[in-house]
């Protein structure tokens, strides 16, 4: 893994920055391999509260989550132990399931892989101003697992190409705490 870590409103220290490879290092335990893939982490200070966020893009699945606490090294413990939880979660899942004969072979994993970085633009157009863009290479995936990815990003919706179909997708959380799925045609 390599490491991308910033700090707000404070200085990353060597002690710090050896704190959070040592404990984020960890989850690769739960992968074959290595993990050859950019760690974002970006440590916020407040007044009397401090913010942890780490984003991790892996080929089969996007594990990011944020934890605020008053003391910094108790809230990268508290934020590794939610991304360890999401990665039991994800692989119970596939595990339990069986793969579809359909699916696409092992190197093409279901998830949504982000091509590019957020590129942050100011568009003027009929006093409409789109201040993100984000791109995507959607990959094959059924509805649950898009269900899944969704909880996990902590997202209200989530675009994914259905793995049956080949068509585009959206599946969403409703206000009754139930799914629902925008198919197109």
């Amino acid at each position: 893994m390599r490491f991308n870590i910033r700090g707000e409103n404070l200085e990353v220290t060597d002690a710090l920055r050896d704190f959070i490879i040592k404990k984020v290092e960890k989850l690769e335990r739960y992968f074959d391999g290595s993990i050859t893939t950019e760690v974002q982490v970006k440590l916020k200070v407040y007044e009397n509260d401090t913010k942890v966020e780490i984003t991790i893009p892996l080929k089969s699945l996007l594990l990011r989550a944020e934890e605020q606490h008053e003391n910094m090294y108790a809230a990268i413990d508290l934020i590794v132990d939610k991304l360890e939880r999401q990665v039991r979660k994800y692989k119970t899942k596939v595990n339990r399931k069986p793969r579809q004969e359909k699916a696409v072979n092992k190197q093409q994993s279901n998830a949504v892989l982000l091509m590019e970085p957020e590129v942050e633009t100011e568009c003027q157009e009929e006093g409409i101003q789109v201040v993100r863009t984000k791109r995507f290479n959607l990959k094959p995936m059924d509805t649950e697992e898009a269900v899944l990815q969704m909880n996990m990003l902590g997202h209200q919706f989530f675009v994914f190409t259905d793995a049956e179909t080949s068509m585009t997708n959206i599946v969403y959380q409703r206000n009754d705490g139930k799914y629902g799925v925008i198919e197109t045609e």
